[in-house]
């Protein structure tokens, strides 16, 4: 065991003399008699950071691992915070859980400390969507929610998303106030376990009731839903939790011809019929596309476990099924949006939507045009609700979006939401067969009129202590060693979210960025390409966002134009040398 740094053989020790259960003791002393010294270095090398957005990572015992001591440490620190913000008041949080396996176990430790701490726990007793958490939180008047999830990761991982009173993810200053609290909980034995049966509420499906009219409210086109009602749509909650609502949404709004796909729509945490329960991967969506294929289907949805990011796949004009990637579906959306509210009469001046610095610029474009406010914010939708909180009494929120396949139309919650976008999907497609064109066609007639935008992300995967490292110095090279050119083009522009600076690379003029500091760079090059890298909050991965455009005078370009663009961005990749 002389490969174990010092540092890691105590923390280990005190996992295996500590106030931990037998079981977590056993499986450790099974990886020091096997000389696992990876996944030992990798289980104890850090704690866990307690990010804004909580916690994310690979389940098994361990200081940088999701179990019931992280997940408890988690809950005393949050209720901690909430003590000492809320002196004196009735505190009230709510927790739900998805499908991930030890998911509901998960919650019900977290409803253990919340209740040992003296606060009011409203409990799903069910697996349900993360965008409801957000919308119960802010109908039961709850200073706090708890969300067991990892999203769309593997199967090994497991999560805890922490939200505030107004249902969005923690930003300035309560988010570095609760990773304090969560960082001085230096032991275990500092945390309360012994749960508290009076201060656990069973939420039955009132809530469940209200979202989904709440969410048929916000329907714009309910009159080419009745006439295009039977729109032959496939869902797949890919295993996950949007089996408990997606369909009940569709049907709300009108439509009566959803087929489910059978296989993938019992909730299970081993996501038994894919690799990755990820609808941005063409390989989650196969049995959906089989399906859709067998019975010429209109429209194919697609949500991750937890719900909040939805996949989709429509016909081209050859007639074959093709995936949509975030930027698109979220630019037909809200230029959908846009055209119904226009059109409807509903546009004052007043309204304003949202999407983040990665995502693509044709949604600023399509805003513009329509005279509608536009607002970018950093990377995460926990910097949308957080902008829709600031805005609410003042302005109105009609729609907001980000590349990672992440919608919301309405500000009933202030998370992204599978739920409602795949209902408004649904409403867009049906608005447009109504006029006799397919979504494919409303996809070209967008990039006639506003220009022909085409993004890509390269993700690249570099896991445990090492792979932390080589990300951290990739980031310090491009900071020191800014491309002259890429994809052929020079750079002209550098922005520095992490250092707050926007420079000219022209004159080194420099103004600075209004954002909150975040580590991203951002290459403007002398044509309009966009090329971000930022490290993932949530995964042990280097993301490059890639957005070049061009023009499309004739949709029969369409092809060419594309291929053009596809050669663009596999040159910048290139350059980048990653």
């Amino acid at each position: 065991m002389h490969e174990l740094e010092s540092s890691i053989l105590d923390k280990i020790n005190v996992w295996l003399n500590g106030s931990y259960d037998l079981d977590t003791k056993n499986e450790i002393k099974s990886l020091l008699d096997s000389g696992s010294t990876t996944e030992l270095i990798d289980s104890f090398y850090r704690d866990l950071e307690f990010g804004t957005g909580g916690l994310r990572g690979t389940m098994g015992p361990g200081t940088n691992r999701i179990n019931k001591y992280t997940i408890g440490s988690a809950s005393q620190g949050l209720s901690n915070f909430l003590l000492k913000k809320y002196p004196g008041e009735k505190i009230s949080v709510a927790i739900a859980h998805d499908s991930r396996n030890n998911s509901d176990y998960f919650a019900r430790i977290t409803a253990d400390v919340f209740s040992a701490n003296g606060i009011k726990v409203y409990f799903f007793k069910e697996l349900r969507p993360t965008p409801e958490l957000s919308f119960a939180i802010r109908q039961l008047g709850c200073k706090s929610g708890v969300m067991i999830t990892a999203s769309h990761n593997p199967k090994e991982y497991n999560g805890y998303k922490a939200y505030g009173s107004d249902g969005g993810q923690f930003t300035s200053p309560d988010d570095k106030l609760v990773m304090d609290e969560v960082s001085k909980i230096s032991s275990v034995d500092l945390v309360k376990f012994d749960r508290i049966e009076a201060n656990i509420e069973l939420l039955d499906d009132k809530i469940d009731h209200l979202y989904l009219e709440k969410i048929k409210e916000l329907s714009v086109s309910q009159d080419a839903i009745s006439r295009q009602k039977d729109l032959k749509i496939v869902y797949s909650p890919i295993h996950g939790t949007g089996i408990t609502l997606v369909p009940a949404a569709l049907k709300h709004f009108g439509f009566t011809n959803l087929t489910l796909v059978e296989e993938q729509s019992i909730p299970d945490g081993n996501f038994p019929t894919v690799i990755y329960p990820n609808p941005e991967e063409k390989e989650a969506l196969t049995l959906a596309l089989a399906k859709a294929k067998e019975i010429d289907a209109d429209l194919v949805l697609a949500t991750d476990p937890d719900a909040d990011r939805v996949g989709i796949a429509v016909k081209n004009n050859e007639g074959e099924f093709i995936l949509l990637n975030g930027n698109q579906t979220g630019s037909l959306l809200i230029n959908y949006l846009l055209t119904a509210w226009e059109q409807k009469g509903k546009l004052t001046g007043n309204e304003y939507i949202v999407s983040t610095v990665v995502t693509t610029k044709l949604v600023e474009e399509i805003a513009k045009s329509k005279k509608v406010s536009f607002y970018e914010t950093l990377t995460g939708f926990k910097w949308i609700g957080a902008l829709i909180t600031a805005l609410d009494g003042k302005k109105t929120f009609i729609a907001g979006g980000e590349e990672s396949y992440g919608y919301l139309v309405g500000d009933l919650v202030r998370d992204k939401d599978a739920v409602i976008s795949c209902a408004f999907i649904a409403e867009m497609t049906a608005f447009y067969k109504d006029k006799g064109s397919s979504l494919y066609e409303a996809m070209l007639n967008m990039y006639q009129e506003y220009g022909f935008y085409k993004e890509k992300l390269v993700s690249i995967t570099k896991k445990g202590k090492t792979g932390a490292e080589e990300i951290k110095a990739l980031m310090e090279r491009f900071r020191t060693n800014t491309p002259k050119s890429l994809g052929g083009s020079k750079v002209v522009c550098l922005k520095d979210y992490e250092l707050g600076k926007e420079i000219d690379l022209n004159t080194s003029y420099e103004k600075n960025l209004d954002y909150p500091k975040s580590d991203v760079l951002q290459f403007i090059t002398a044509d309009g390409s966009i090329i971000s890298a930022r490290p993932s909050g949530t995964e042990p991965k280097i993301k490059f966002y890639c957005s070049v455009k061009t023009d499309l005078p004739n949709k029969n370009e369409f092809s060419a134009k594309e291929h053009l663009l596809d050669e663009k961005i596999d040159l910048i990749m290139k350059d980048l040398a990653v």
